[in-house]
């Protein structure tokens, strides 16, 4: 106990006190029974190790009883702790001097010196007692369970030398039966007093076992107890089998080892080894180092989803085997999750009336139903719904707390080992309830957020298709409005076959797009030059018309050709809508440094800075009224920028824009 003790010190007065007293103790016992054997002959310095002994116990006694009550008999006194050193120093030296008296009990000496030692010892005895019994009258209820078993310990020690003592003095001479049964006494009485250090945390001695020792100790020793009792038994049946004896023998040992091992291996026994372990060796049920150690292990690299490792990291803190989890959902109603090693429930939809997730949501209470049904004025207002009743072996409810609000609850079935749980239970249950929460809530918001990812490219390829269409509706609207005027031309006639079947073309991208809920997926290598060229035929036929100047170069990118034409066209296309008829649109093609540079220039009325940087390439933000959608140049830097490239702007207001394109050349081509 003493190593315990000074590995798990925390620098308090107590604890220094104690490590002294049991420090003492143990030297004491070493040079008891070397003086036993007569290794060592000197009486006086037995003596002063024995007085030393008893003299920290007693200063431990007197600190405890004055740190317990304020008019414990160290204050009446007027003893702080210097003056009790003093005190016990200046006792040590008297005791020292006439320790050696002791020794002439048996010789023919003076019997008032050997009266007088002896009354001394006696006189130590009585005052331990009495501080013994001012510690234990002045401790509340809580503090009396914690050092009950040191007061029956150091009690039992101290009366006992009491006695001896008491009785040399009356009969002038030592007890040799008393005297002997000393050792065995103490070592008797140290359990107990280890049992209350371990359980004041006011000593600040955190005397600390691991409890997978212990455990594994325990299963050890048993296991060790259970082979010997078989093969004492196989011995017997040896003996007495007669001629079947050998074989009867093997046949036991066997038969009682294969037993050995399914109890060694068996679950349910090893849980309850571990609950009685928890309940009457250690101060507090669990050790939560460990146990948060597994829940967070559990709730963070399990391979199953996120709702199933919730569960299992719950139930698993009351040795159950699973249960339910329900999540609230928009409408304040709690719907059925997932499930662990039970049916899905009959009922996956609570209402907003239900008992359940009303109690829930007033009391934040954890609900034992065993103890519901024993004694249900502890949940006043709770009435167990019916859905609830026919969930088989349902035992714990734990609300999943999250910001102060239930963001769901967990229905934990009966534990095969734990029949009932206390108040450590329940705060672990919460506390690990509590993280459950804020895991849950992180899920919820990733899938919510998954989902609106989804919804937001839904919608923009919804968005990027209704412009595509809209531009469709501008060509046939085009050729309605000059189709009263031009339809007795051949070269009229043969412009509407071309754009009325680059029209189905378009549309029929579109309705591929559609059905794939991708763009511009179609990517190969691309003459830009004739690209470029195919896009200026297409809009030739507007004012002002634009013009490509002719380069020697030949550039290739990696494009869908489609797209990139689309994007090409809307620049000139707003090129023309903002460059009066007699203005210019001047497309130029270059390479600078191994990209391609599409310059699309315009003598039109120009944008202010301010507007390049906060409206020209916002979504749904246009300048032309009802008719425009404002997603058009947003869609081509989009574009144009998972290929690798970027759109730039130059312009001045009254003088014109510049849109300068990059495009990285393709590898191989330069």
């Amino acid at each position: 106990m003493t190593g315990l003790l000074v590995t798990s010190w925390r620098g308090r007065t107590l604890g220094r006190l104690l490590i002294l007293a049991s420090g003492f103790s143990s030297v004491w016992a070493l040079f008891s029974a070397l003086s036993s054997i007569a290794i060592i002959t000197w009486p006086a310095f037995l003596q002063l190790m024995e007085f030393t002994r008893d003299g920290f116990w007693c200063l431990f006694l007197l600190k405890s009883v004055q740190t317990n009550s304020s008019e414990s008999l160290s204050h009446r006194f007027k003893l702080t702790p210097a003056r009790m050193y003093y005190i016990f120093l200046l006792v040590a030296g008297i005791v020292t001097i006439v320790s050696p008296l002791v020794a002439t009990l048996t010789e023919n000496r003076s019997w008032f010196s050997r009266d007088i030692t002896l009354g001394i010892w006696v006189l130590f005895n009585i005052i331990a007692l009495l501080l013994l019994e001012q510690l234990f009258r002045n401790s509340n209820h809580d503090q009396r369970w914690a050092i009950k078993h040191l007061c029956i310990g150091i009690g039992c020690i101290f009366a006992f030398d009491f006695f001896m003592f008491a009785d040399a003095l009356l009969f002038k001479q030592l007890n040799p039966a008393l005297w002997n049964a000393r050792g065995i006494i103490n070592g008797l009485m140290v359990p107990l007093i280890a049992i209350s250090v371990a359980r004041n945390p006011k000593w600040s001695l955190d005397i600390y076992v691991s409890r997978n020792v212990v455990f594994q100790s325990v299963t050890l020793i048993g296991a060790g107890i259970y082979l010997l009792v078989m093969a004492s038994a196989g011995y017997y049946i040896q003996f007495y089998g007669g001629t079947w004896g050998s074989t009867l023998q093997v046949a036991f040992i066997s038969g009682t080892g294969a037993l050995l091992l399914i109890i060694l291996f068996s679950g349910t026994i090893r849980a309850k080894i571990r609950v009685l372990l928890s309940k009457h060796f250690f101060n507090y049920k669990y050790d939560y180092r460990e146990e948060w150690l597994r829940f967070t292990q559990t709730l963070a690299d399990s391979d199953d989803i996120v709702p199933i490792r919730a569960i299992r990291a719950l139930s698993a803190l009351v040795n159950s085997t699973g249960g339910a989890l329900w999540v609230r959902n928009d409408n304040h109603c709690y719907a059925f999750n997932s499930c662990l090693n039970m049916p899905e429930p009959t009922v996956t939809l609570t209402h907003e009336d239900d008992p359940l997730s009303c109690f829930l949501e007033k009391t934040r209470w954890l609900i034992d139903l065993d103890e519901f049904q024993r004694n249900p004025d502890l949940y006043e207002g709770f009435k167990s719904p019916s859905w609830l009743a026919d969930i088989d072996k349902a035992w714990l409810v734990v609300p999943l707390l999250f910001k102060a609000e239930v963001l769901g609850f967990i229905i934990i079935l009966r534990s095969p080992s734990q029949k009932t749980i206390n108040w450590e239970d329940r705060d672990l249950l919460k506390m690990a309830g509590q993280q459950i929460a804020s895991h849950l809530a992180q899920h919820v918001s990733e899938k919510a957020l998954t989902q609106a990812r989804q919804f937001e490219a839904f919608n923009r390829l919804s968005a990027y298709i209704v412009h595509d269409l809209k531009n469709i509706l501008a060509q046939q609207s085009l050729i309605v409005s000059n189709a009263e005027k031009h339809k007795h031309k051949p070269e009229f006639v043969n412009d509407v076959i071309d754009t009325v079947k680059n029209s189905v073309d378009r549309m029929t991208r579109l309705m591929e797009q559609m059905k794939s809920g991708m763009r511009g997926h179609k990517v190969r290598q691309i003459n830009l030059f004739s690209l470029l060229t195919e896009t200026q035929a297409a809009h030739a036929s507007r004012k002002p018309i634009p013009n490509l100047l002719d380069t020697s170069e030949s550039v290739f990118v990696y494009a869908d050709k489609e797209q990139l034409n689309t994007v090409f066209g809307h620049i000139i296309q707003n090129a023309q809508d903002a460059t009066p008829n007699e203005g210019h649109v001047t497309i130029r093609l270059s390479s600078e440094s191994g990209n391609a540079v599409i310059k699309i220039e315009d003598s039109g009325c120009g944008m202010d800075q301010a507007f390049i940087q906060h409206r020209l390439f916002q979504p749904f933000d246009s300048t032309k009224g009802l008719t425009g959608m404002g997603i058009g140049v947003f869609e081509s830097r989009e574009y144009i920028r998972t290929l690798g490239g970027d759109i730039r702007v130059k312009s001045i207001p009254g003088e014109g824009s510049t849109f300068i394109i990059t495009l990285p050349i393709a590898p191989g081509t330069e």
